[in-house]
């Protein structure tokens, strides 16, 4: 339709699962929009004040566009946020992966159904790489003297080590150093990634000042806005904010998108957009809202629409009072990241001698005004240090003799601040049961879940902060509203669970919903029950899986020209794009056949020192088999990324060719040549040029010959360094379940090739 605003893909959301899409498909070349319905925060821009937290909630109602979007269900609370960037502006920051065994099949739900997992640790294990890549996570360097002041790490410690528990320093995506493996420093100007950052504003790494639950002023959390959305406009992704989706249809190309664009004085004006792809990324409560309130125009939807709901565990509670050696022991909540620690407790899954079902508890913390907050509820201190202060300056008053100097006293009247300064808040989570449905009641979002199912789960998470406690030597505090059996959820998943089929999941084991193609859920709402862990890491490793199976099911791998010859950049649509060319199971425009391939090992770089590993993950595509076959070169596209952590880490490879089994001389000799262009981190333009060399021989050498890449690393034709990447067993095993074949006959056309290839290699040979 003439006029009518179209895209490619429209992404709903910006947190981890939708900053990933719009990444990951922006590079891909297709024109991609992110409908976003909170503001930009720079650094900076984050509320401190008490005018400014006035306003910082999400009400557009009442022309409030905040941060925090705080939401009340009947079993618990919940805050969310509302910023591009998602989840990321407001989470604290640790990026850990699912436990292995915990990737549950068939586990009894005690409300009945199972509890099931339809991917596995060894499926997102890739996927992890590729975000811990671009996230750049690193441990909080404690033992660093600029990063020793921050007591509750070492007590944590010490406590885990008392108590014979699992003591660890996870991952957190924050920002020690100017870059990556760099030397960690207080306060210093962060060096940004080669695609820059979409604020344009510098950023430091972290001051300790404990605020990362209310927004980084000062940038130095890798936030989503700071990596996967500024790379992603850098390769022409359309971010748009202040965007809220109200409804979902098929229609057009794909889909109807109507919105709401907001503006800061409170009016809305609405707004539609079509696309090809729609991924819904809005949270586990915002997509399963837009699911159910659209439901009567998406027929056939999942009865498990709703189901699996979870609360991933979480619980909070507090150590109070702490002491060591009958003196206060000082902790320091407000000084660090939120969290710098962690202590895994096993699960009955795992072969440690577990019991019921696993869990984290991570010491926690805020930001240092809340001390005041803190130290106020002490009460009865306070009541008493009030009349002490009262009494002295009483007789003061009646012996007066002079000036009096109130240094003392005001100081008596302040108190030590032992309640804040020697508290520690605990944050559990762990695998809680999910079975919690969601439904819509008058059109508001409404959660039926209860902690009796969860109960005993809940009661070890306690017990084991219990014991904490008292090796802290202090005083144990459930969250108040523990006394009303409500839980503070600050992680909530399911909604829209992923599963083998529409009896047990709305969408695949990918996320594309069953019965609709090209509709997506790539958030926490996929989640079909609890990760366990902090869940961040997991959302966006399934939304890179996502991306993986919607480009290779649309013909893609990587950059391709806009259908009908012209980019589209989220624009109106100015003139009538081709009709796609139409494949079975009603998808468009697939590849012949393509396939993706890992292999990792070491250049030796010469402007460096010692060799540098390095790890390359492209996919090859043939787009026309009979083209393919006909050409003496045997040519198809490659793209990906290559990791090298000293040429910049994880780099993009968005137009590399791969020659396949070309033949260089009489003899049969055969080479697979790989041209791989990209950018390191210092802007220059470089080519990753290897071969794979068949020589005539025995049959055991196949293997060798035709995994070992012999790679160079080139600036316009200069060699900078030059090494070999070998293809795993393991690799070479997932690689077989990559294989795609998008029209009939290509897969047996290309493995007559291919082996045949082989053959003329490895043949016998009579001798005389």
């Amino acid at each position: 339709m003439a006029g009518v605003e179209t895209a490619d893909v429209v992404i709903v959301g910006s947190g981890f699962g939708g900053s990933v899409a719009a990444h990951r498909l922006a590079d891909a070349g297709l024109s991609v929009v992110v409908l976003e319905r909170g503001r930009a925060w720079p650094p900076g821009s984050f509320a401190r004040t008490p005018a400014e937290m006035h306003h910082n909630f999400w009400n557009p109602e009442q022309a409030d566009y905040g941060l925090f979007d705080v939401l009340e269900f009947r079993g618990f609370d919940s805050v969310v946020s509302a910023g591009l960037g998602g989840g990321s502006l407001i989470y604290a920051n640790v990026l850990l992966r699912k436990d292995e065994r915990w990737f549950v099949k068939d586990a009894e739900l005690p409300g009945g159904g199972y509890d099931y997992w339809p991917v596995t640790r060894e499926d997102l294990d890739p996927h992890y790489d590729a975000v811990e890549a671009m996230l750049t996570p690193s441990r909080y360097p404690f033992d660093d003297p600029q990063f020793a002041g921050v007591p509750k790490t070492e007590a944590f410690r010490e406590a885990a080590v008392e108590l014979g528990l699992d003591w660890q320093l996870p991952p957190l995506a924050v920002a020690f150093a100017p870059k990556p493996d760099g030397q960690p420093g207080i306060g210093l100007p962060v060096i940004e990634p080669s695609y820059g950052n979409l604020h344009g504003l510098p950023r430091r790494t972290c001051r300790l000042c404990g605020e990362c639950d209310f927004g980084c002023n000062d940038g130095a959390k890798n936030t989503l806005d700071h990596t996967y959305l500024s790379a992603a406009k850098a390769a022409g992704a359309d971010l748009r904010t202040m965007c809220e989706v109200q409804a979902i249809r098929p229609g057009g190309p794909g889909y109807q998108v109507r919105y709401l664009l907001h503006a800061m004085d409170g009016s809305a004006v609405s707004k539609r957009i079509d696309c090809e792809r729609l991924i819904l990324a809005a949270g586990s409560f915002g997509t399963t809202r837009l699911l159910l309130g659209n439901r009567a125009h998406l027929p056939g939807l999942s009865p498990a629409l709703g189901t699996r709901f979870s609360g991933n565990g979480d619980m909070l509670s507090f150590a109070l009072h702490t002491r060591r050696d009958g003196r206060p022991r000082a902790m320091h909540a407000s000084r660090g990241p939120v969290i710098t620690s962690t202590i895994r407790v096993p699960d009955e899954l795992d072969e440690d001698g577990g019991i019921g079902r696993g869990f984290y508890i991570q010491d926690s913390g805020y930001p240092v005004i809340l001390d005041w907050l803190v130290q106020n509820m002490d009460v009865r201190g306070d009541l008493s240090r009030l009349a002490g202060f009262s009494m002295n300056r009483l007789r003061a008053a009646l012996r007066w003799a002079g000036p009096d100097h109130l240094e003392h006293g005001i100081g008596q009247l302040i108190g030590t601040g032992s309640l804040s300064n020697c508290s520690l808040p605990l944050l559990g989570m762990g695998r809680d049961v999910p079975d919690g449905v969601m439904r819509l009641r008058d059109g508001e979002l409404d959660v039926s879940w209860t902690t009796e199912t969860s109960r005993s789960y809940l009661d070890r998470v306690r017990g084991t902060m219990r014991d904490i406690t008292a090796a802290l030597g202090g005083e144990y505090l459930d969250n108040p509203l523990w006394f009303r059996k409500r839980l503070a959820v600050a992680h909530p998943l399911g909604g829209a669970p992923i599963g083998r089929h529409p009896g047990e999941g709305v969408c695949d084991p990918y996320g594309e919903v069953f019965g609709h193609p090209g509709l997506y859920v790539a958030d926490g709402a996929a989640m079909p029950g609890p990760v366990g862990a902090n869940p961040s890491l997991t959302i966006a490793a399934m939304a890179d899986r996502l991306c993986d199976h919607l480009l290779l099911a649309r013909g893609m791998s990587g950059r391709s020209p806009a259908r009908g010859g012209q980019r589209r950049s989220g624009g109106t649509t100015q003139a009538t794009p081709a009709a796609p060319a139409r494949l079975s199971g009603g998808r468009t425009g697939a590849a012949a056949l393509s396939f993706t391939e890992e292999m990792a090992g070491q250049v030796t770089l010469g402007e460096r020192e010692g060799p540098a590993p390095l790890r390359l993950r492209v996919t090859v595509a043939i787009q026309d088999m009979d083209a393919f076959l006909a050409d003496p070169r045997h040519e198809a596209t490659a793209t990906g990324w290559l990791d090298c952590p000293a040429l910049g880490g994880r780099l993009l490879v968005a137009r590399g060719r791969v020659e396949l089994m070309v033949t260089e001389s009489a003899g049969g000799r055969r080479r697979m040549r790989y041209r791989l262009p990209f950018t390191d981190d210092r802007g220059r333009r470089l080519l990753l040029s290897g071969h794979k060399e068949l020589r005539a021989g025995p049959p055991t050498a196949i293997w060798p010959d035709t995994t070992t890449l012999h790679a160079k690393v080139l600036a316009d034709g200069v060699t900078l360094g030059a090494g070999t990447l070998k293809l795993g067993r393991r690799d070479f095993l997932r690689e077989l379940t990559t294989i795609r074949a998008g029209s009939p006959g290509a897969l047996e056309r290309f493995g007559t090739f291919f082996l045949g290839s082989l053959w003329q290699v490895y043949r016998p040979r009579l001798t005389s």
